[in-house]
């Protein structure tokens, strides 16, 4: 390739604003494009079809297919492959809020709390005051808040 040709490819990609890979030359009219000198030179063989703007290769897809196959298999899916905590803290969290309610519920049909208290509690509940049932059990009995003789 000449260097008038280099200096053509040069120009039309910048012309066409792409780069210089993605430029093609009709084979057959080289003398055509030798001949170039000046932008509107290029321009013009851009016009007729001399030179060309090559499509934008696309990625083969192939090997997210492959792996798309292996994960709906259940391969690749181990403890190995996992990123971040084991357990997500949201699930922790559900899970706790989930046992404390169910507590809170329970004691309540008892006749153990009233529904004023039971509506505090359950704000404090949400409010994430207590670490667990426990935790709980122990705020209503140091705060005497849950009754012990029900008639």
């Amino acid at each position: 390739m000449s260097v008038t040709v280099k200096n053509v490819r040069r120009l039309a990609a910048h012309i066409l604003n792409v780069g210089e890979t993605r430029i093609w030359i009709d084979p057959q009219q080289i003398d055509r494009v030798e001949a170039a000198i000046t932008r509107e030179d290029v321009k013009r063989l851009i016009k007729d079809d001399v030179i060309r703007k090559i499509p934008p290769a696309t990625p083969s897809r192939g090997r997210l297919r492959k792996k798309r196959v292996q994960r709906k298999k259940g391969r690749k899916r181990g403890p190995g492959r996992r990123k971040g905590p084991r357990i997500e803290e949201k699930e922790l969290w559900i899970a706790r809020i989930r046992s404390q309610r169910r507590y809170l519920k329970t004691i309540k049909e008892k006749m153990l709390i009233d529904a004023s208290t039971y509506r505090r509690i359950r704000q404090l509940i949400k409010g994430g005051m207590f670490r667990s049932v426990s935790h709980l059990r122990s705020y209503l009995l140091d705060s005497g808040l849950l009754r012990t003789n029900v008639n």
